[in-house]
């Protein structure tokens, strides 16, 4: 990923009372993470950390849009993201991230915190994201006026063959 080296933090060369990173994230962002679901987005995000004893305390906050498929007529649509996590880090032998704990490479002592923060937003999207009633493409707008003007379509009969089989037992 060519954008790592900005959001990568050098633990070792904290000042003890702490420091605050911030970027913006825009296209450039979710192009160098070679991932499809998010291409287009325009986020502020603000990294806190902290040294606590053996660990560290990130606090992160990210706020903005991306653009993302509507679910329904897969045109481009935008999606409001705001959240605030707080993540943990140590030092230790090897890097590993078991999803509570992140654990950084003693050696080297840099977290690399891109990929966090595209989970974060990519977490904050909802499952089923569509355009707001009536804002769907033309054609698709019109498919679900058709649909909810007509009565429920019929049962297939292999359905009540089915059942009829059931009801027998």
């Amino acid at each position: 990923m060519e954008c790592s080296s900005l959001y990568t933090i050098a633990m070792r060369d904290l000042p003890i009372e702490g420091a605050t990173f911030s970027w913006h994230l825009d296209d450039s962002f979710f192009e160098a993470l070679d991932q499809h679901e998010i291409e287009h987005g325009s986020l502020d995000a603000t990294l806190r950390v902290k040294q606590k004893a053996d660990a560290f305390e990130l606090n992160v906050d990210i706020k903005g849009t991306v653009e993302i498929p509507c679910d329904r007529c897969l045109e481009p649509m935008t999606q409001p993201i705001h959240t605030e996590a707080t993540l943990k880090a140590k030092l230790g032998e090897t890097y590993e991230d078991d999803g509570e704990v992140i654990t950084i490479a003693s050696d080297k002592a840099e977290l690399d915190i891109a990929w966090n923060l595209y989970e974060l937003i990519a977490l904050n999207i909802p499952i089923y994201h569509t355009h707001p009633e009536g804002e769907c493409r033309e054609e698709i707008n019109n498919l679900f006026a058709a649909r909810q003007g007509e009565d429920a379509p019929p049962t297939d009969e292999r359905w009540e063959a089915l059942r009829s089989l059931l009801s027998d037992k």
